[in-house]
């Protein structure tokens, strides 16, 4: 272990950089060669996000690890003003900062963060009043996030405050419902970098006509550059005419108000009027069957956790042949569905889907997916009991490791299997 340690300073960052968030605080804490190597290395943490709570319990020294380290990204979890000031002194280079359970209304003190530029308040426990304490950041802000958050201002007010955020390329405002804004013209007319927008439909039966209408200067009646929207409690009566500005849109995602759907399905308007569409995510709302025949071809990524039958599958595969990635999450069993990807969908590259209820062979032959590099597994969980349902292990079982490592003996180990809780362990509360 002493050579080792002589190894160039280069070739350890390499190793480093190999490792996963959790492995690398593991190693940071073997000897204190590794920490100072580590602390002072700014690309062994690029794009590391830390998880701070009740800053009053960290020392000195803890903050001056993270300054060595140059962190850029934060979450602060029952946060308060004082707070915001100590993470100013320590972690002057911040450009990510997530707020969750804020514990006040007085967000002022965010001026004091000169390179911020992605800002994310979520289940604030005390309401708005305003949204001036982003006036000092309309000229930093490319990404704001607004979710579950209590807004007790008026809707002119929020707009105006958003509207001047210049440099906005990414927006999510997801609200109860008490916000009535009946258009998104004033938005989306003066964020001309705007590219992904995440927006609470609760309150809309149905779209004016003007309701994506850019503004009518220079670029009066263009299209937007919007090109990744998602729309919240969608169930909005919709037309042709109102989506025209939306010719730029290459990603939908729509998560629907209500499981069992209205007489008329939307969705079928916007596949129509979105024939350059390449990403489609759907959740709840109309069976498949409903809409299949009205996807685009130019459709290379699909995500459907709906209700589906598996010959809604080969109505897919018929309207869009080249599709590479494929989140399959049926409301009822995925037992019959599995065994036709192979045939149906031999471009894919990524795949997620449930594996209870899949039968070994049906499993085991997603090997003949040649192009497949990733695969996801939904339900990494069992039940160690069969006369007691409610007793859960979150954890893959023995059979699924042991389908796994299968797999990857038959794909030569190309294919990359994550599972549900290997996700989550290594999901960082990142921005």
């Amino acid at each position: 272990m002493t050579s080792a340690l002589h190894l160039p300073y280069e070739l350890w960052l390499r190793v480093f950089s190999f490792l996963s968030w959790k492995d690398k605080l593991s190693m940071r804490g073997t000897c204190s060669h590794f920490k100072r190597l580590m602390d002072e290395s700014r690309p062994v943490w690029r794009g590391f996000c830390v998880v701070l709570k009740d800053l009053s319990r960290y020392n000195r020294a803890f903050w001056r690890s993270l300054a060595r380290r140059q962190l850029t990204s934060v979450s602060l979890r029952a946060g308060k003003k004082r707070d915001l000031k100590l993470l100013s002194v320590w972690l002057p280079l911040l450009a990510a900062l997530r707020l969750d359970n804020w514990r006040g209304n007085d967000l002022q003190e965010l001026k004091r963060f000169h390179l911020l530029n992605r800002l994310t308040l979520t289940a604030c426990s005390t309401p708005l009043v305003n949204l001036e304490f982003l006036l000092p950041l309309s000229h930093q802000l490319t990404q704001l996030s607004l979710c579950n958050v209590q807004l007790t201002c008026p809707a002119s007010q929020l707009l105006t405050s958003i509207s001047q955020l210049s440099r906005l390329g990414s927006l999510l405002l997801h609200h109860d419902g008490s916000l009535a804004i009946p258009t998104l013209r004033g938005v989306l007319s003066q964020l001309v970098n705007l590219r992904f927008l995440s927006w609470t439909m609760i309150n809309y039966k149905r779209l004016s006509q003007d309701f994506f209408r850019p503004g009518t200067g220079a670029a009066g009646g263009a299209s937007l550059s919007l090109s990744d929207l998602q729309l919240l409690n969608y169930d909005a009566a919709v037309t042709q005419e109102v989506l025209q500005p939306l010719a730029n849109l290459r990603s939908l995602s729509v998560f629907h108000l209500y499981s069992v759907p209205g007489p008329t399905c939307h969705l079928q308007t916007w596949l129509t009027s979105l024939q350059q569409l390449c990403s489609l995510s759907v959740h709840g709302g109309h069976p498949l069957v409903v809409y299949a025949d009205f996807l685009p071809s130019s459709l290379l990524s699909l995500t459907l956790c709906v209700d589906l039958q598996p010959e809604d599958l080969h109505v897919v595969s018929l309207r869009a042949p080249n599709l590479q990635h494929l989140h399959l999450e049926p409301w009822s069993s995925s037992s019959n569905l599995v065994r036709l990807l192979p045939q149906l969908f031999p471009c894919l590259k990524t795949l997620a889907i449930r594996h209870h209820h899949v039968s070994d062979e049906d499993f085991l032959g997603l090997h003949q997916l040649q192009h497949l590099n990733t695969l996801e597994i939904l339900d990494s969980f069992y039940r160690p009991d069969p006369n007691d349902p409610s007793l859960v292990v979150y954890k893959p079982s023995s059979r699924l490791l042991q389908l796994i490592s299968d797999l990857q003996k038959l794909t030569n180990h190309k294919v990359r299997v994550i599972t549900s809780s290997h996700r989550d362990a290594l999901t960082c509360a990142c921005i």
